[in-house]
């Protein structure tokens, strides 16, 4: 009897020994949950791209961090997807600086008609932007990574060969690109993307200033007829993935670090597809038989003079606020200068 008792005790403490084991998972830590809030809809590779961080994440942490992905502004609308990070309705958010007026004055920057050529550099330097002066404007969140989309140009109804042409006309913009539109000679109307399609389709408004990839992307070549290539004013519009401070405080200093890792790689990850998806924007453009009208170069320089003085405004706006925005202005033009081609 004694014998049993023995042999029972110590299975008992051989099954208790392997059960807590390290990498056993009875014994294994609760993984973390968090939510992520993107206004992209889910078919849009802008937020297959997102999905992909969450199931990267997962994976590298080796499932300790798991995360539900909301695309299409199905956890939080578009324009208050920051602020809902910072209040925890959302752990992780993604949206775009210009939707949120007068939030981040240095970062502002970005959005403006610089003459951008491609996504990646813009992308890039967005980052380099950031991490070189670090705006106290981002204090209340966790930045993991920024991101720019490609040469923002002008789409309409009917065609734009000159300034003359603008004159008056509705064009759906939205931060910066509306003061863009203004000193054109156009009329801004400020709009969330996920409005303009409609917006273009009943004729509240007559154009758009959008990248060349919201044409399929959000499907605004269906309801356009004319592409204008006025790069010497083109901008750029910045988007922030932004988590939750005191959800980012509470993670491991392990798990910090992978997401620093995977966040390092979306940056390029993002910055080249949203090149790839400018392209497609221009193949869907052209199966439409949407006319493209390339300005002169004498009359894209005057659209590039038009808005200079929104370069001078955002100095001005800056000092007023005793920010470096001078500076940060030169970063950008002399990062586009070196690295733009």
């Amino acid at each position: 009897m004694k014998k049993n008792v023995v042999v029972l005790s110590g299975l008992v403490f051989f099954m208790s020994f392997f059960l807590f084991l390290p990498g056993n998972s009875s014994a294994q830590a609760k993984a973390i949950t968090l939510n992520f809030s993107n206004f992209f809809p889910a078919v849009h590779k802008n937020s297959i791209i997102a999905d992909q961080w969450c199931k990267e994440v997962e994976r590298r942490t080796n499932g300790r961090v798991k995360i539900t992905y909301y695309p299409g502004a199905m956890l939080t609308p578009a324009a208050q997807t920051y602020d809902s990070v910072v209040k925890g309705i959302a752990d992780i958010g993604e949206s775009v600086l210009g939707y949120t007026r007068g939030k981040f004055p240095l970062m502002q920057v970005i959005d403006m008609p610089l003459g951008y050529k491609n996504a990646y550099v813009v992308t890039k330097m967005i980052n380099e932007l950031y991490k070189k002066f670090k705006p106290k404007e981002f204090d209340e969140v966790k930045v993991l990574y920024l991101h720019a989309h490609g040469p923002g140009i002008l789409f309409t109804k009917k065609p734009v060969n000159k300034l003359e042409d603008l004159k008056g006309m509705k064009i759906r913009s939205t931060g910066f690109s509306a003061k863009i539109a203004q000193h054109l000679g156009a009329t801004p109307v400020a709009m969330p993307q996920t409005e303009t399609y409609d917006a273009l389709r009943t004729g509240v408004v007559e154009g758009v200033l959008n990248p060349i990839e919201a044409m399929k992307g959000w499907r605004i070549g269906e309801v356009v007829n004319y592409t204008i290539e006025n790069y010497g004013s083109a901008y750029s519009t910045s988007f922030f993935v932004v988590m939750n401070k005191g959800k980012w405080n509470a993670l491991p200093s392990d798990i910090q670090k992978i997401i620093e890792q995977i966040n390092e790689e979306w940056i390029e990850k993002q910055g080249k597809l949203w090149d790839e998806i400018d392209k497609e924007g221009r193949d869907f453009m052209v199966q439409r038989n949407n006319k493209f009208i390339t300005l002169s170069k004498e009359e894209d320089a005057r659209w590039a003079e038009k808005v200079k003085p929104i370069l001078a405004e955002y100095v001005q706006d800056m000092k007023s606020m005793e920010l470096p925005g001078e500076e940060a202005l030169k970063f950008c033009l002399d990062y586009l200068k070196a690295h733009q081609k």
